[in-house]
């Protein structure tokens, strides 16, 4: 039997998942407040916040989700998506239930908007899962379907964890999260994707219920204050933010704010949720997009969740040369060093190499995650599943 010290005291006289948190406040009314996002929900006893998982127990916030998910899956790194991080290799992934945001177009309702705990069917401790990734060749683990911000000292916990066993840790957010536990979380990161919904506080407002100068201001942070490689999504939903005035302001705020190296991904929508009368996105729309990110001096875009060679390859701004030719999650082509240089004139890839490229392909592999004790049933690396695949869009 293994035994492992927990790395955060759990709170006596409640569940095993169950783990006190430093973002709360004192209200002056008896609320507590937590101070995790911009939300700042505000709770007596025995309620939760939006997000659901983090509550207020006694005189303090509590994550009542820590170390359980809605289940463990090994990806390629390009799906969460990062071009530039770790080409070809396989990753990790897992999330847990519920999200600070309300999306009404969520890719991941049945994970992010759950209200059951019983949605977390699988646990794992941190030292359990990055020696389950290590074991299964995984160069990182990634915290996503939903976002790692209401569950951050998990991901914390588990992003060190990878990090003892030489793995990167990823986190795959909305970015709608408050400086200090901004701080904290990133601070434990590698690499992020961060979700740009769209480009105006209109769409935040009336259709993810958030602030787009919150999102804004967190990737300013992680470009300029901190080392974690970061790219960007914008999900383009036909008729809400797709337009070319939006996209154009979006690239002319990245390359302005972020810089041109800052990869940025255009995905296409399926009606999902509460917007189910919305039509896909079409590959025109997505190629447009591209086409006007390029124009407006971005170097690196890409198109996602569509068929378009063209749109997900990584090309050399220096000689033009293919260095990383993509189909779907399969590379067909790698023509850059193992330092990140390209092949054939040697100027400097930005993004995070190191040696050449995996071969993880498209394939997508449900796992069991086994517990650290030998008095449970025993789990498998592989195990069927009949789930619908989730998107890792928080």
């Amino acid at each position: 039997m293994v035994t492992l010290t927990p790395r955060r005291p759990r709170i006596e006289g409640a569940d095993a998942f169950t783990v006190g948190t430093g973002f709360h406040r004192a209200l002056e009314d008896g609320r507590i407040e937590c101070t995790v996002c911009p939300r700042a929900c505000r709770l007596r006893e025995g309620q939760r916040g939006l997000c659901f998982v983090r509550a207020r127990q006694g005189e303090q916030i509590v994550l009542t989700s820590y170390g359980r998910s809605s289940g463990f899956c090994i990806d390629p790194i390009e799906k969460k998506p990062l071009n530039h991080f770790l080409p070809g290799t396989p990753v990790l992934s897992f999330g847990t239930a519920g999200c600070n945001l309300a999306c009404r177009f969520c890719q991941n309702w049945d994970i992010s908007k759950s209200r059951e705990i019983d949605t977390l069917a699988s646990e794992a401790e941190p030292e359990t899962l990055a020696t389950t990734a290590k074991r299964l060749g995984c160069k990182s683990i990634a915290f996503t379907y939903n976002d790692p911000t209401v569950f951050l000292e998990y991901a914390a916990d588990c992003a060190d964890a990878a990090r003892e066993a030489g793995l990167k840790a990823v986190a795959v957010s909305a970015g709608y999260i408050r400086p200090e536990a901004r701080q904290e979380l990133y601070a434990h990161m590698d690499a992020a994707n961060i979700d740009l919904k769209a480009f105006t506080e209109e769409f935040y407002r009336k259709i993810a219920f958030a602030s787009l100068r919150t999102v804004l201001d967190t990737l300013e942070y992680l470009v300029h204050e901190t080392d974690v490689w970061t790219e960007i999504t914008t999900l383009l939903i036909p008729g809400h933010n797709d337009s070319d005035d939006e996209i154009a302001a979006e690239c002319a705020w990245i390359g302005e704010h972020l810089g041109p190296d800052v990869p940025l991904h255009f995905t296409a929508f399926h009606p999902d949720f509460k917007m189910r009368d919305v039509p896909p996105t079409p590959a025109a729309t997505l190629q447009r997009a591209r086409r006007i990110a390029l124009d407006a001096g971005l170097r690196y875009v890409y198109t996602g969740n569509a068929h378009d060679p063209e749109g997900q390859t990584t090309t050399c701004v220096n000689c033009g040369e293919a260095l990383i030719a993509r189909d779907w999650y399969r590379i067909a082509r790698y023509a850059v060093s193992d330092s990140g240089q390209c092949d054939g004139c040697g100027a400097d890839v930005p993004g995070v190499f190191d040696g050449p490229a995996g071969d993880w392909g498209p394939k997508r592999q449900p796992i069991r995650v086994a517990p650290p004790s030998t008095t449970r049933a025993p789990a498998h690396d592989h195990i069927p599943t009949h789930r619908p695949e989730p998107s890792h869009r928080p």
